[in-house]
């Protein structure tokens, strides 16, 4: 695919290489984001942490992964748990949890394009299908942290979802809305969008946006 780069922004000139479309899921296909601050907070007041602090590096990846690294000398078993609870707390506040700004449109258009999609998402399973289910979406295909033994930025998810699509990572286009998922994209070789502004090879406004340029390209 070749690249273009504007003056202040980065800017995807050719999709046509893309095979398939890998989406991050919180803050991507669905808009939990504040769901996700109100779980967080709620964790650091259960230790007496600073909430700006933690969610600086829980957002994108994995809870367990966040959980370790605030508290690298818990035994595994207490990491575990105390994962599985901030977990369960998400799964049950789906308050204000709707599909991001022209996420349905785009979806639409990858089935007209048939191109194929994925999920790869650092949430587990059932959080995944709960935010899923309450955006009303409902992925092809599903890589969750269950999937994998490493998470964002770790590479490992969007290369199983490739790998299962039957698809060169190389020719797949990653849409992410953090560091952490942005840096896993490029560490599969793909193209990677970002939809809040970070530095990636396209930096889009909102789907509408993604949608607008693959049919452009497609069209051409």
């Amino acid at each position: 695919m070749e690249l273009g780069t504007s003056s202040d922004t980065e800017t995807v000139t050719d999709l046509r290489g893309v095979t398939a479309v890998l989406f991050d899921m919180d803050g991507t296909l669905v808009d939990s984001d504040a769901a996700v601050e109100r779980a967080w907070r709620a964790w650091a007041r259960d230790y007496q942490l600073d909430p700006e602090a933690v969610l600086a590096i829980a957002i994108g990846v994995p809870a367990i992964s966040t959980v370790r690294r605030l508290w690298p000398d818990w035994p595994e078993e207490r990491i575990q748990a105390d994962a599985a609870r901030q977990l369960n707390r998400e799964c049950h506040d789906l308050t204000d949890v709707v599909p991001t700004a022209g996420a349905h449109r785009l979806l639409a258009l990858l089935a007209e394009l048939r191109l194929p999609w994925a999920v790869v998402t650092s949430a587990d399973t059932r959080l995944a299908g709960a935010r899923l289910g309450q955006a009303g979406i409902q992925p092809p295909l599903l890589v969750t942290v269950d999937d994998v033994t490493a998470g964002k930025p770790d590479p490992q998810g969007y290369l199983i979802a490739a790998s299962q699509l039957g698809v060169d990572p190389a020719s797949c286009l990653v849409v992410e809305d953090s560091d952490a998922g942005i840096a896993a994209g490029r560490a599969a070789g793909a193209t990677v969008a970002s939809v809040k502004g970070r530095p990636a090879d396209l930096r889009l406004t909102d789907l509408h946006q993604l949608a607008a340029l693959l049919s452009e390209t497609r069209a051409a």
